[in-house]
């Protein structure tokens, strides 16, 4: 479906040469919610900013839907964006038209008659939830509505690929996941292709198949999104995936009860997919002779299966717990030791 090959964007300053996106690589299949990660200034905007020809490659190509994007201009190129919408930040909405004309906008620059126009614009009324709302202006909307409306405008012309640019950054965290699940919604019904760029990791967990993590123009990390909260390889998608999994309040929480352990050891237990239902501390009671305290723990879901982590004491004997955590290591889950006693 999209297809983005030995991609560099250099950007010519009084500094030198800006290398805003360096050698990337990437394939994303036809109905897959792909993510790209990064801090501001990572290249992740002028990424997705070529797979529309909104810039254009200083050298290697992107093809989208069939069509290499970064050569084709004019009519062409304007005919390939009727397939390869993209919802903004800040909605970017006419702010003089009412919910039904801003939908029907790009229906109207296609040619489209009337009776068609409004039948396509009521589908996708009833689509993004914005009933009763058709005939309110965008100051009159949550920052919500409006990010539907621009959803329901970015599907008037059936397109084949969502673009996505920091789409909930300017949104309240309960906000942030109904739109979301209004995208996978989307794309489930309708099995579009979802590129999305962020720099906040619970998006990437709550809605992406598979995520590209980009630092200094680079792609340096790329896999499923499970596979990644599994086993992050870089010091930067640590950091990423340490937002969802260890937020600052946990580790606090974590560092406080530890001080109240004078002996024994604790011990992060890491779950993945099946593993996260099963019974391992009633197993590891049963077995050995040792205490357990939990500290701390959550399970967070992906597209893809469950992820969780739990901080644990055990107190006992050390040859005990050095059987029950190896026990623990054969359960499919991982283990790594934050304190010995």
């Amino acid at each position: 479906m999209i297809s983005i090959k030995n991609v560099r964007k250099i950007y010519s300053s009084r500094q030198g040469n800006v290398h805003a996106v360096d050698n990337v690589n990437v394939e994303i299949n036809e109905g897959e919610i792909f993510g790209v990660i990064g801090y501001s200034g990572a290249g992740k905007s002028t990424l997705i900013r070529m797979l529309n020809g909104l810039e254009l490659p200083t050298e290697g190509s992107v093809t989208v839907a069939g069509r290499v994007v970064s050569k084709i201009r004019g009519g062409e190129l304007r005919k390939a964006r009727q397939e390869i919408s993209m919802i903004f930040q800040h909605f970017n909405l006419l702010w003089s038209r009412t919910v039904r004309e801003n939908i029907s906008f790009p229906l109207e620059i296609a040619g489209v008659t009337r009776k068609e126009r409004t039948k396509r614009v009521d589908e996708l009324i009833k689509l993004v939830g914005l009933e009763g709302r058709e005939d309110s202006y965008p100051s009159q909307l949550s920052g919500g509505q409006k990010q539907r409306v621009g959803i329901a405008r970015a599907l008037a012309n059936n397109p084949k690929v969502l673009l996505c640019d920091e789409a909930t950054s300017a949104l309240d965290p309960q906000t942030t996941d109904s739109i979301l699940e209004l995208l996978v919604d989307i794309n489930k019904r309708l099995g579009l292709t979802i590129v999305l760029i962020t720099h906040e990791m619970h998006v990437i967990r709550k809605i992406c198949h598979r995520v590209a993590v980009m630092e200094n123009g680079r792609i340096v990390e790329m896999g499923s999104v499970l596979e990644v909260f599994k086993n992050p390889q870089q010091p930067i998608t640590k950091r990423f995936v340490q937002q969802v999994t260890e937020p600052e309040e946990t580790k606090e929480t974590v560092e406080q009860l530890i001080e109240q352990y004078h002996s024994g050891e604790i011990v992060q237990l890491t779950f993945v997919g099946g593993s996260a239902e099963q019974p391992v501390i009633t197993n590891l009671i049963r077995h050995f002779d040792v205490t357990v305290n939990i500290l701390q723990g959550k399970i967070s879901q992906t597209q893809s299966g469950s992820y969780g982590t739990l901080f644990i004491h055990l107190d006992g004997s050390k040859d005990e717990i050095a059987k029950a955590i190896e026990f623990i290591g054969t359960q499919q889950v991982g283990v790594e030791v934050i304190r010995n006693g």
